[in-house]
Formats: structure tokens, sequence, C-alpha cells
């Protein structure tokens, strides 16, 4: 063994109770005897969360399977890959169809046996029938959670994200996962709670895209043989990115703006190959969309109709604008990003409080959500007998008062020819409450205190509801806060203003949404291919760069708040300001252990047993090489297969032939379902023997010590790598100064290291 180096990432399942706090202990330290060849550990630097493998390793096995390799499997291969693409593209058009029609025959029904008691002036009893529907629904939401998957509670973008960025959360994209996701999202929204389904599309999608990749569930026995190809990390990374992709695709009917959103805010790594698989998977989804839109537009669907996909068409609106249109988008714009860095601060706030509340339990979880719900009921329904009755207008497109589950006029407790203009947006689905506002031609619709009672109370119900044990996502919540204050500024803006109000809703939800969520290029497109009008481009794009721009001068986006939260160890695209003035060699923190290229057996099961490293250098010593060399490295479960496949020797001799006939390079798959208590080896074979050459990635990536911190941390993110080898500068010393981890780039690491960065700050 070699006794020089860093801390390698650590291995384990103990996640959800370490989320959210400190990630980092103290360091490892391991001694090693010379004479006695025992190690010993005297600390721990113990993270939750494992790294992915996005390399592409390089050794013998690999190399010899793709010698072997026909032009049939390769073909099959390139196949599959596009066969995926379309798998996922179809399963996740087909979820969020079946989400929409739930949703809207659930919450019809709801509002439909509310409204028949309201008719009856039996208002007492129409709150219970609206607020017990609503409870019920919010418990089964949240039983889901509690008990089967709380990992399905939030949006899961966050999640995603970090997925993407190389960080394997624990059962984020299991099936369980993709159950309570799907079932979860349709009782939450149903039950009024000031949510969307969007976000929690995308981490649908996800799911669905790591079960096909990875041939199905080990756990339930649901596995098929010939996909054990894709069994790897970087295949699974580019299936769920289309999945991702194909969410935002069907959660808002934006096929551009799926593969935008996957390059702009949920991918961390990207090349054109994957632009054309994901814009493939995005155009599947579009063509399910369609299809059903059209089945459904006869009335085949329940209560479901065109409406219950998102579109707001607001393509009859007369777009044209002069100099005080273009102040008033610009007041949108800083008044979206200041409400927005508001927004995400309070968020934050609540979600660090709700983090301690959850841990009580299951039933806290539960009792939490009943009480949000019973708020919200209580807002949705009482609020609007603020309101007073206004008569109805003259010319109006639709009747008057309305009498249909959902859009605008509604009557409430109003007289004959009268409507509330409070309960068309409370007593109405969340998708229809922002149609009702984004609608053209109406502009003296809604009084401007309602309009200011509303948004006080999306505003606070939307903070509060996020971070409950429900699917929640935080688009609509957005979007309707944003349309509801961008309404309020048409308005006011009328007497001098050529825009239609219904335009100002639009830029309100894009501004918020920008000073929230901090994108650009795929908000734009995604509420382009929404309101279908080009013609409003570019007071979209004027509105979501200023909005953007204000918010970043407080915080961070709130999905990058939320990975903090959660205690991901996210790779940010740009590395940390004080991380110019540290090496490489700065932040490694302890020795590491490494091998030799013929190892003894015992020596590697006790460096396994005693710890969680995941990466080993494999180093060349005479009579192998004339001098130590790094051979290359090796991961713990390239181990954990070659030792169960016992393929060892009482000679220091090297076995490539006989490894390479034993073992393939499909078994590697199989490594990470296996643990050191799964060996079976013998005391007398602990003297033996075993030959790391073959397995061992013979041209790891590898920085010299001196290179910049900031340097190393872009070319690990930009690489996808999971250990980065630290060499010496100089000759004549050991070949490996240590190892990099994600782990050892992160600000808490650092600090811990040198706190006297902090106060520079």
């Amino acid at each position: 063994m070699y006794n020089n180096g860093s801390i390698a990432d650590v291995e384990t399942d103990d996640i959800e109770s370490e989320v959210g706090e400190s990630m980092y202990s103290r360091p490892l330290l391991i001694k090693r005897s010379n004479t006695t060849s025992q190690i010993a550990i005297v600390g721990a630097n113990v993270c939750p969360v494992e790294s992915l493998d996005y390399e592409n390793p390089e050794n013998d096995l690999v190399n010899e399977d793709l010698r072997l390799r026909r032009k049939i499997q390769v073909f099959q291969y390139v196949l599959l890959k596009w066969a995926f693409a379309l798998i996922i593209g179809l399963s996740t058009g087909l979820v969020g169809i079946f989400s929409n029609i739930a949703v809207e025959n659930i919450a019809g029904f709801k509002l439909l046996l509310t409204r028949e008691f309201m008719q009856k002036h039996e208002y007492y009893k129409a709150f219970i029938v609206y607020a017990g529907c609503n409870l019920g629904l919010a418990a089964s939401a949240a039983a889901l959670c509690a008990f089967i998957a709380p990992s399905a509670a939030g949006s899961g973008i966050p999640e995603v994200k970090a997925y993407l960025n190389g960080v394997d959360a624990y059962s984020i994209l299991a099936p369980s996962t993709l159950f309570v996701k799907i079932f979860g999202s349709i009782f939450g929204v149903s039950a009024g709670f000031v949510v969307g389904k969007e976000g929690p599309m995308v981490h649908t999608g996800s799911c669905i895209a790591s079960l096909i990749g990875q041939g199905g569930s080990r756990k339930y026995g649901l596995t098929w043989r010939w996909l054990r190809y894709f069994k790897n990390d970087r295949d699974r990374r580019d299936l769920i990115t289309c999945g991702a992709a194909a969410g935002v695709a069907a959660a808002f009917r934006a096929p551009v703006g799926g593969v935008l959103f996957a390059l702009e805010e949920a991918a961390s790594w990207w090349r054109s190959a994957l632009l054309w698989r994901t814009f493939f998977t995005t155009a599947v989804v579009a063509i399910v969309l369609r299809g059903f839109i059209q089945l459904c537009s006869s009335g085949n669907c329940g209560l479901f109709g065109e409406g219950g996909l998102i579109m707001y068409d607001i393509s009859a609106a007369k777009v044209v604008y002069s100099a005080p249109d273009i102040l008033a988008v610009m007041l949108l714009g800083v008044i979206g990003g200041l409400l927005g860095s508001l927004y995400n601060f309070l968020v934050d706030k609540v979600l660090r409080t709700y983090s301690i509340i959850n841990e009580r339990g299951a039933a806290v979880k539960i009792v939490l959500v009943i009480t949000i719900s019973l708020l919200t009921s209580i807002c949705s329904y009482g609020l609007p007998w603020l309101a007073a009755c206004i008569p109805c207008p003259d010319k109006v497109s639709t009747s008057c008062p309305n009498t249909d589950v959902s859009g605008n006029y509604k009557s409430f407790q109003c007289p004959p020819g009268h409507y509330n203009d409070l309960a068309s947006l409370f007593l109405n689905t969340n998708d229809d409450a922002i149609r009702n506002l984004l609608s053209t031609d109406t502009a003296k619709e809604f009084h401007i205190s309602s309009l200011l009672i509303f948004f006080g109370a999306v505003y606070f119900l939307g903070i509060i509801t996020y971070g409950i044990a429900i699917p929640s996502g935080l688009f609509i919540p957005v979007i309707l806060a944003g349309s509801c204050y961008g309404r309020l500024i048409g308005r006011l803006f009328e007497p001098v203003s050529k825009l239609d109000v219904g335009l100002f809703s639009l830029l309100g939800a894009a501004s918020f949404l920008g000073g929230t969520m901090r994108m650009t290029v795929s908000l734009c497109v995604i509420l382009l291919e929404l309101t279908n009008d080009l013609l409003v481009l570019p007071l979209v794009m004027l509105v979501l760069l200023i909005s953007k721009t204000m918010g970043d001068m407080f915080n961070k986006g709130v999905y990058d708040q939320i990975v903090k939260i959660k205690g991901l160890p996210y790779m940010e695209a740009h590395p940390e300001h004080y991380m110019k003035n540290l090496v490489a060699r700065d932040v490694v923190t302890g020795p590491l252990i490494s091998f030799c290229g013929v190892e003894r057996v015992g020596n590697i099961v006790h460096a396994l047993r005693s710890t969680g490293h995941n990466g080993f250098p494999v180093v060349d010593e005479p009579p192998f090489s004339d001098a130590p060399e790094l051979c290359g490295l090796v991961l713990r479960s390239h181990l954990l297969v070659l030792l169960k496949g016992k393929i060892f020797s009482r000679d220091r001799g090297l076995a490539r032939n006989k490894i390479l006939h034993k073992i393939a390079e499909l078994d590697f798959a199989k490594g990470k379902g296996l643990n050191v208590e799964d060996l079976d080896i013998k005391e007398e074979e602990m003297d033996m023997h075993v030959d790391l050459h073959p397995i061992a990635n013979t041209s790891p990536y590898a920085v010299v010590e001196t290179m910049s911190l900031a340097k190393a941390a872009i070319l690990f993110r930009e690489l996808g790598l999971r250990h980065m080898v630290v060499i010496p500068k100089s000759q004549g010393r050991s070949p490996v100064v240590g190892i990099l981890t994600r782990h050892d780039f992160m600000p808490e690491h650092i600090l811990g290291l040198y706190p006297h960065i902090r106060s520079r700050k």
C-alpha cells in the first residue's frame, strides 16, 4: 500500500437523516505500519451522498470489450438509445395526459358539489364540503409522501439538477418515488393548494427515464438482461436529461422550451448528440399531447376539456406599444426582481423551519399538510366574501354569470346578472385562474382591490405551502402571483398604455419567473409556446433580463437555494472567488490508501471494510517498474467484482489473460449492488495476491499540485469527474499527492480548513 494522498468520496445509504446538516466532520487520517501493514482509522470524513461515474474508464477489460464488439452490437446500442428516447416521450406524455384528466375531473367534481350548495344558499354546508374534499385529498397526498416515498415531496427539480451534476442522492429516481410523484401531485393540485404539477412532471419524466435506462428495478425484481449495456451512469445521465425535457414539454405543451430548460437549468453537461435525442423526445411528447387534446375536445374525457392542458392563448390581443409601455415593462422587471428575491428568501426560511418540523415523524408531516390545507380552504372560500358583486358587462364572449366549473364571471353569492371577481380566481383550478388573469379584452373584469387581495393571498400561500410533504411545483404559484400583479400594473397604466391588460399579466408572470428562478432563454420560449404570441417576444425578453439582473443582486435562484438546503454537494458553474488564491494541494487533507499493481487480498479486503473510499490509486513498484509510478485508479465496485471472482494467485505475478477470460466489462455493472459483506473470502485466501492492472483506469484525469483550485473545479465539473488525481510537480517524490472529489471543492470543506478566508469576504 501507498501512504500519501487525500480522502476519496464515500458511500452510504443513510441520506434522509443527514439532509440539511453539515456534511463535513473531522478529516480522515489513516496510519499504516510498514512492518505490520495494519490500517487504523483515526477520524472520519463521511458525506451521505454518493458521486456518479460519468468518466469513460480506460482499462484492459473495456478495451477488450470494444475490440470484440461487432458492428451489429454497435448498431443495436445506438438503436436502443433512440428507442428509449421514444419510450420516454410516449410514457411522459401519457402520464401528463393522465395527470391533467385526473386533476380536472377531481377538482371539477369538488367545485360542482360546492356550487350546488351555494345555489341553495347553504353556504356553511358548501364550505364544509369544499374544505372536507380538500382535506381528504391533502391527507392522501401527505400519506403517500410520508409513508412510501419521502423524497417525492417538493418539485423534484433541484434533485434532478443535482443528479445531472453528478450527485447520486438516495431514492430520488426510485419506482416508489415515481408512483408517489404521479398520484401525490394529482391529489395535491386537486386539493386546491397553491402548487403546480409542472415541477413534479419534470421529476416524473426523469424517474421514467431512470427506470427505463437501468433496465428496470433490481429491488422490485423488474430487470431485463438485454438492457445491461445501459447500466452505467453516462448513458443513464443522458436518458434522464431527455426525461427532464420531456417533463417540461408535457407540463407546458412546450417541446422547444423543454429542450432549452434541460440545457439552461437542469443539465451540467451537454453535447450535440444529446441535443438531437432530447429534441426528438419532446417532439414525441408534443404529438401525444396533441392527439389527446383532439380526443378530449369532443367531450370524451369527462370534465376535462381543451383547457386542461395549459394553453393561455393571447394571440387575439393587439400588440402595439410606445414609450410609456416600455417604462411600464421595465417597472415590471424591477418589481419582479425584488419580489422574486424576497420570495426566495422567505421560501428558504420556511423550508429550514419545515425541515425541523418534518423530522418529528410521518404523523407530524400529515398534520402540517392538513393545517395548510385548512388555511388554504378558508382563504379560497372566505376571501371572495370581501368582494362586492359586479354587474355583468354588456358585451362579453362568455356567459355572465358563469355556471360552468371553470371560467370567468363566477356568480358565487351574487344575485342574477352579477358576478364575484375574487370567486372567479379563488374557486377555480390554478390553471383556470391564470387563464382568467391572462384573458384579453376584459380590462374592467377585476377590481384593483380584488387583485391586491388575491396577490397577497397567493404570494403568502405559495411560500408556506412549498416544503410540506406533498409533491408541489413552483411554476404555477409564481405564474399566478406574477400575472396578478402584472394585471394590476396594467390597470394602473391604463390611461397612458396601449397594451391590453392580458399582456401585462403575461409580462408580470415573466418578471416573477425571472426574479425567482433566474432563467431567461428557456422561460422566454416556454411563455411564448404557452401564449401563442410571438409579437410579445421583445417585451418578454426585456422583462426577463431586468428581473433576473435585479434578483441576482440579492440572492441565488430558488432551485439553487433548495439544493443547498438539502445538503447536496452541487458543483457550481463558477467557482468561489477565494478558490483562485488556493492550489490543489491546499485542500488535500489526509493520507490516502493506495494499492500496488499486484496487491495482497487481505490488504484490499481490510481497506474496503475499514474505509468508505470509492477510489484507490494503483502504484507500480519494483519489480513491475524501475521506480514507483502511478499505474491508474481502481474503483471500489470494480474491486468487489474482482474479489468475488476469486482470481487469486500465491505468487505476485501478472494475471491479465486469466482475468480477461473470466470477467467481462459488463460484469462491472453489477458492482454497485455488491457490498463487502457479500464477499466470501477464506482465511487462507487472504495471503494470496490479485492483479489489479486489468481493471485499473490507466488514464485517470490528473492535475499538478500547483494548479489553481478554481481551475481544477472547472475541469472537474466540465468533465463530469468523480475523482481527480493530484500529482507532484517535482521528480523524486511519491507519484500521488492525493485525490480530489467533489466534496473537496465544497465551500463548507474549504472554509473549514481555512476559516480566515471567510473573514476576508
